[in-house]
């Protein structure tokens, strides 16, 4: 049974078992609340970004910053890129 996390987290058991996976707590919770919400569906492919690479280092800082991705001062462009992957 899946341990009750309150009332942010919708979907204890996805939200359990992406921790498990390792996914950050922020991320296991916006996934275990999307897929809780029948209005949203987090297994679709979203926009149609390019991909990181083929970014500017300072649009890639803006997304870190957004993110509130630690560090992101000190990093360069590939630092960036697998920060941001990894959030």
């Amino acid at each position: 049974m899946a341990k009750t996390h309150g009332p942010t987290i919708k979907d204890d058991e996805t939200y359990e078992e992406l921790r498990k996976q390792g996914a950050s707590k922020e991320k296991a919770a916006r996934i275990a609340n999307a897929q809780a919400n029948d209005d949203m569906h987090p297994s679709r492919k979203g926009g149609r970004q390019p991909p990181y690479e083929d970014w500017r280092k300072a649009e890639l800082y803006r997304r870190a910053q957004e993110l509130d991705i630690e560090g992101r001062s000190k990093m360069d462009k590939a630092e960036l890129i697998a920060a941001l992957r990894g959030h």
